[in-house]
């Protein structure tokens, strides 16, 4: 996304360099939204005068014609299921092309770099890749030695907030991808709306310990400029979008940067509606902007509560409390805006006590129904670099890096609490198109049956059906 006519070869196309060149940018997996990891880096390889081509492959079949003209080939790894599904493709296509330099970039890349490099991937970069995943093409397409120099490859674990680049973001291409129709949509009151998806801001100020973003922003972020974001979300609502996920991992990282996004959203496109991720500390101290998310057309506010047991929100350190939870759930019902609650209810601290105690609490606040079940089996994962491993007592029950899935193993003191887990997750899983009421039942029963305790009643809903509460379809996560 940067912008130096000297840096960038403006003005010079393939035949400056030696022969043709093609880069072939690959995602495997992006929660079921058009990839913004393919999009925003084709822009500077286009601009460069390179030839980019992209794959989706969570929508398409990659041909070998394509693997086979590609000087350059390189993996968009966001999270940790992209990095999984990415590991076989990346065998396969060292097979079909061993001539093409092969690249990792995005959050899991440096997280993963030694597990990367044993499967060929010469260059390993992270969250602010645009420039470098550029440097390395115009490399491949003057014909230069294939890895990075140490110094330019900077983006190991842990890495230093000073060496994270500030990029001029450049304002996404998206003509080489499928169409925003055949990815996920928002549904709202009875309505299915195609949904682009953008980024305001990337990185994040805060550094939960649990987190994957802060091994490698280490509690720095990114402002894209606010005429980029609205070229982003234009281009989008021409190519049919009516909703826009801003994938920020805090919207209200800089808040005033925010307020001019929405303000440009709400004059320029009026009808579309857009959800946004924020932390509930940053919900509470700007509460008074809350309105202008309603106002401004926000469907929902997704927002990490993790868990409603203090001391392990103190573990984690995620800097609210349950009674900041319930404040904030307090104030979106007064304006009438949903909240998307995310949790990690299985972690080392996890017992079935404290697990029945979150399904009563989200019970207790009329939040089943905006709660996606997958959120109800999610278990810690602890990638390499993770602040997890700082405490004592999750050292205490971690193996060592399993490369095969890509984390730091852990088990519960209490294998009661890991056989919960593994039920909870097949109930959720053989039920991805069952309404959210029925889900969460067969969790309140099963969880009952194995705490050994009778399962009470539970809160009948006070709050609007279903179909009233917008929501994502793509049932995962991560």
């Amino acid at each position: 996304m940067p912008e130096k006519a000297a840096i960038l070869g403006i003005g010079h196309g393939p035949q400056a360099y030696n022969g043709f060149v093609r880069v072939l940018l690959i995602s495997t997996y992006d929660m079921g939204r058009q990839p913004f990891g393919l999009a925003s880096p084709a822009a500077w390889l286009q601009h460069a005068g390179l030839d980019v081509a992209c794959a989706d492959l969570s929508k398409e079949q990659l041909q070998d014609s394509a693997i086979e003209e590609a000087s350059l080939i390189a993996f968009f790894l966001p999270m940790h299921t992209a990095t999984r599904l990415a590991l076989p493709v990346i065998d396969r296509l060292r097979l079909l092309n061993p001539r093409a330099q092969l690249a990792a970039y995005g959050l899991y890349a440096p997280l993963n770099a030694a597990m990367l490099r044993a499967h060929g991937v010469t260059h390993v970069l992270g969250g602010e890749f645009e420039q470098d995943l550029l440097d390395v093409a115009l490399n491949a397409a003057r014909g230069d030695a294939p890895p990075l120099a140490p110094a330019r490859e900077a983006h190991q674990v842990p890495r230093s907030p000073a060496s994270i680049p500030r990029l001029a973001f450049r304002v996404p291409l998206r003509d080489g991808l499928p169409p925003l129709a055949r990815y996920a949509t928002l549904q709202i009151a009875g309505e299915r709306r195609t949904a682009g998806y953008s980024e305001a801001s990337r990185g994040c100020k805060h550094r939960c310990r649990h987190c994957p973003i802060v091994p490698v922003y280490n509690g720095r972020f990114r402002l894209v400029p606010v005429e980029v974001v609205l070229g982003d979300v234009r281009a989008q609502v021409a190519a049919g979008a009516r909703h826009i996920t801003f994938g920020d991992p805090d919207f209200f990282n800089g808040i005033r940067h925010a307020e001019a996004v929405l303000a440009g959203m709400s004059r320029e496109f009026q009808g579309v509606t857009y959800d946004v991720t924020i932390k509930i500390e940053h919900l509470l101290k700007h509460a008074a902007q809350l309105p202008l998310l309603r106002e401004t057309g926000c469907a929902f506010v997704t927002s990490a509560v993790e868990s409603m047991d203090d001391r392990v929100l103190a573990k984690l350190d995620k800097g609210h409390t349950r009674a900041d939870v319930e404040r904030v759930v307090a104030l979106f019902g007064e304006i009438d805006l949903p909240l998307a609650a995310t949790f990690l209810p299985f972690t080392p601290w996890t017992t079935t006590a404290s697990y029945l105690d979150l399904l009563h609490a989200i019970d207790a606040l009329d939040l089943v129904e905006s709660v996606s079940p997958v959120q109800l089996a999610v278990r810690l994962l602890i990638p390499e670099g993770s602040r997890m491993l700082e405490l004592p007592e999750v050292r205490a029950v971690t193996a060592a890096f399993n490369p095969a899935s890509l984390t730091h193993p852990w088990v519960n003191a209490d294998p009661a609490v890991d056989r919960l887990q593994e039920e909870v997750t097949r109930i959720v899983g053989t039920r991805l198109a069952s309404p959210r009421r029925e889900v969460f039942s067969q969790v309140w029963d099963a969880a009952h049956r194995h705490a050994n305790v009778s399962a009470p009643p539970r809160q009948a809903s006070g709050l609007l059906p279903r179909a009233a509460i917008p929501y994502l379809n793509e049932p995962w996560y991560c």
